[in-house]
């Protein structure tokens, strides 16, 4: 595959439908979180951005939450983000899709005017979010059965 990609926030139902698409291949298949609990309220208003490649093809996605819809996710801080539902499909991955993922995420938090970015990052991805700037805080909790970290980095 080649190592060219775009991105951009998704636009539309079939930018929204690429990103479900892409998490229920990872998520779903692949982790095994069941699809009740993989998408939420809070689709409908979050700031999601998709990777592609030339020929369209989806490669990755992540969610941006912030607001009323973080608070749960953040302590309740207005100015800090949620970055979740980050996937990369298995074809993607090595490619640094996921990094620029995250940084597309965070581009997208500064033009809401936050501050910092939280994540719940499963355990075995601590190293890849530290690599980007993330610190880890707070115990180890369980979400959707898998051992997780609350992260965080300031923009």
């Amino acid at each position: 595959m080649s190592r060219r990609y775009a991105f951009r926030v998704a636009e539309g139902p079939a930018d929204r439908e690429a990103c479900f698409a892409v998490r229920k291949d990872v998520f779903v298949a692949e982790q095994g979180v069941p699809e009740d609990i993989e998408y939420d309220t809070h689709d409908a208003g979050a700031v999601h951005v998709l990777a592609v490649a030339e020929d369209g093809t989806p490669l990755g996605t992540a969610r941006l939450l912030h607001g009323a819809a973080a608070a749960a996710k953040n302590g309740g801080d207005p100015a800090v983000g949620s970055l979740g539902r980050l996937a990369v499909t298995r074809e993607a991955r090595g490619l640094g899709v996921g990094a620029a993922l995250v940084r597309a995420i965070e581009g997208a938090a500064r033009d809401q005017g936050l501050a910092a970015v939280d994540l719940h990052a499963q355990t075995h991805a601590l190293g890849f979010y530290e690599r980007l700037g993330y610190e880890a805080y707070g115990p180890e909790f369980p979400d959707a059965g898998m051992p997780h970290r609350a992260m965080r980095r300031a923009l």
